[in-house]
Parts: structure tokens; sequence; C-alpha cells
């Protein structure tokens, strides 16, 4: 790490914005067990980043060390649950375990971001993360709190089946809809969990037909903070998913220029 930090701000290894990625979990980043974080190291690369491991063993000092040395953060998706006290409600049985170290770097970036002013893209377990953090809360079993409607199978779409789909309405004059040029979109699903009441600044830009909220956009003075619910990541060649890594890794690029 200690090299990482020897970095100037907006110029990583590969000359683009360095971007935080945290491990997906403690027990993956231990066991070595990489293949879907790997994709979003992948997907910043392909947008002009630089990609930037984040451990969630760090002790503090060195994590807003390394918090301050980046220009942009991808929250990514994990297998984890938020824990429900966070946004005062008692654990659903049906919710799993919570990963307190992938809590404890997820606010410490995002408390970074927020006050310098640094663009960040939550995805997943990421956004549902983003919303507890500004004071928001979740329904912790989509299946059981809303119905199902839609299929969102939880972590089923790496074992050999096709990726599950499905329609998304997005809000008009959102920056998701300038992204998708469009006021719909077809996108992956692959959760239990989901935002019930949006944190402070946070506006719905995008739901599913059974209510689900899709996306979500921060209407602070940040300038770039936007989450989403399906898995960018994965869809490597569908136009919304990779421009919304291009516009993160854009917004970096300005965010280090003003500073």
């Amino acid at each position: 790490m200690g090299e990482n930090l020897k970095l100037e701000r907006g110029q990583g290894r590969g000359g683009g914005p360095r971007v935080g990625v945290p491990y997906r979990m403690v027990k993956e980043e231990l066991s070595g067990e990489r293949a879907k974080y790997d994709r979003y190291l992948r997907a910043v690369e392909a947008a002009g980043g630089v990609p930037v491991e984040v451990s969630l063993r760090l002790p503090e000092a060195e994590l807003n060390e390394l918090a301050d040395s980046l220009d942009a953060v991808v929250l990514t998706g994990s297998p984890a649950d938020v824990n429900p006290e966070l946004y005062g409600e008692a654990l659903h049985p049906r919710a799993a375990a919570a990963d307190h170290d992938r809590e404890r770097t997820d606010f410490a970036l995002l408390t970074h971001a927020l006050r310098a002013n640094k663009p960040v893209l939550g995805i997943c377990y990421g956004v549902q993360s983003m919303n507890v953090f500004l004071g928001g809360s979740l329904f912790q079993d989509v299946a059981d709190q809303i119905g199902p409607a839609i299929a969102h199978p939880w972590e089923k779409s790496d074992q050999g089946a096709p990726e599950p789909m499905h329609e998304i309405a997005i809000e008009p004059g959102s920056k998701i809809a300038v992204l998708a040029g469009a006021r719909e979109a077809r996108v992956n699903s692959s959760h239990h969990q989901s935002i019930d009441r949006p944190g402070r600044n946070l506006q719905v830009a995008a739901r599913s037909a059974d209510g689900v909220v899709e996306a979500v956009e921060y209407t602070g003075d940040n300038g770039w903070m936007v989450g989403v619910q399906w898995h960018p990541e994965r869809l490597t060649e569908d136009g919304l998913s990779k421009a919304l890594f291009r516009e993160l890794v854009a917004a970096a690029r300005g965010a280090a220029a003003r500073a």
C-alpha cells in the first residue's frame, strides 16, 4: 500500500484516476476468492480508471490515508447483508450475516468521499450500504416484504444458469436517464434486499415493475454519487452499464482537477 500512496491524486499507474474498490467480504479476501471481485476491477480499467484494491482489514489510520489518495470509489456487491441494527430494525429470519469490517470500510470511504466531493458508484450491496450510511432503511427480504412478482434471485447468476434479467422504469431527467438515453432499460438481478426508505439527499432514479428501487442518485453537494441495485460489472457489453463506469471515471478526473 505504501507504494500506492506515493502516487499523486488523479494519476494512477495507468495515468487514470485512482478508483478504490473494497473487497466484497472479509471471508473472500482471506480465502483469496477473487472471481466476482475481479469483475469490478476490470470494469474500472475498461472505463479508463486505475482500480485500487481496498482491504477490509486495514487499521483506521491506514484506511483513512488510502481513502485520501483515491479519486473515486466503487462500492461492490457482497453476500453479506448490512446489519439492520444500523437502521433500527430487528434481524429478519432470511437475512444473511453482517460483515462488520465491510460496513466499517464502506462507511469510512463514504465519509471521505462526501467530505472531499469524490464520486461514488454503489452496486447491489454497495447501494444498500450507501443508503444506510445516509440514514435510510432496507427491505431485508424482497420476496417476503415486497412480493415475488419479479424474480431477484440471490447470488445465483454465477452457477451456470442464464443471467436473470428484467425491465426497469427510469425517472426522466435523472443521471441514469441521460446515460441510458431512454426511459427504460433491461438489467440483471441478483439480490434479496433493497432500499426501503431512501437516505438523506438520495432520490430514486429507477424502479422495477414490482416497485423495487433499482437506482438512486445523490442530490446534495457531492457532484456524482449514484447507486444501482443491478450488477453493471457483469454486463460487459451493455451500453448503460459501461456508461456508469465511464461517467464515474470522468467525474473522478474532474474532481481531481478541481482539488
